[in-house]
């Protein structure tokens, strides 16, 4: 599979999957993420003309609280939830 950067912006993120968010888990990613970088890509559907995340909600948020602008993703073959 192949990774891509995407536009945070251009990334939606279904209700139901903002539920298991911790904020604890995202301050502990944005710190390794800062240190080590992105070590693995977050997966993401196309849906409707924008990505729709699949999984990654944590790694997603900590990119965003460092302040970045795009993110690595893969795009997946995925059934709607």
């Amino acid at each position: 599979m192949k990774t891509v950067r995407i536009e945070l912006e251009k990334i939606y993120v279904p209700t139901k999957a903002r539920k298991g968010l911790t904020e604890d888990r995202v301050e502990i990613l944005a710190e390794d993420i800062l240190e080590n970088g992105q070590k693995s890509p977050i997966q993401v559907r196309l849906g409707q003309g924008r990505y729709v995340l699949v999984e990654g909600l944590h790694r997603l948020e900590a990119i965003r609280a460092l302040g970045e602008e795009n993110i690595d993703a893969i795009i997946v073959h995925a059934r709607r939830h």
